[in-house]
């Protein structure tokens, strides 16, 4: 079923008993897959900036994981969390700028073109 509304995504995200699975993510990937389950449905719920969204409902948990199977190919193995990227500090460390050796040219100096 297609969904305009990322509103409806997330509310049903927000329901989910379970979250299986999460694939991608809108920052990086302008995408995400969420594969959960609200009490008796098995669900795929999928963002896109990019394609219409949609809400994919499975008969049991065993074809949600034959699914499950395909985005991880589809996104990759290595997931990429931004979440824990953004939060550790020591991918933000701060460099030391040495300027040593840096000559600012005064006015009178012309280039040779």
């Amino acid at each position: 079923m297609e969904v305009i509304s990322w509103k409806a995504l997330d509310a049903l995200k927000h329901a989910a008993t379970h979250i299986e699975e999460v694939f991608g993510d809108l920052d990086t990937n302008e995408q995400m897959a969420v594969f959960c389950s609200v009490e008796e449905d098995y669900l795929e719920l999928y963002y896109s900036e990019l394609e219409g969204n949609y809400i994919r409902r499975f008969e049991d948990e065993e074809e949600m994981r034959k699914y499950i199977a395909q985005r991880r190919t589809e996104f990759g193995d290595n997931e990429f969390d931004t979440e824990d990227y953004y939060s550790d500090e020591s991918n933000f460390a701060e460099e030391d700028d040495d300027y040593t050796g840096y000559k600012i040219k005064d006015g009178d100096e012309d280039d040779d073109f």
